[in-house]
């Protein structure tokens, strides 16, 4: 898988996870594309 795609598909989980919802503006968080 190219790397943009891999991000794209990084980026919308981590706007639609439960977990990432609930902590969206009280902690700072930081993904790496490995």
């Amino acid at each position: 898988m190219d790397r943009e795609t891999a991000r794209a598909l990084v980026d919308e989980g981590h706007k639609l996870c439960p977990y990432s919802k609930a902590t969206r503006g009280n902690i700072n968080v930081e993904i790496n594309l490995v």
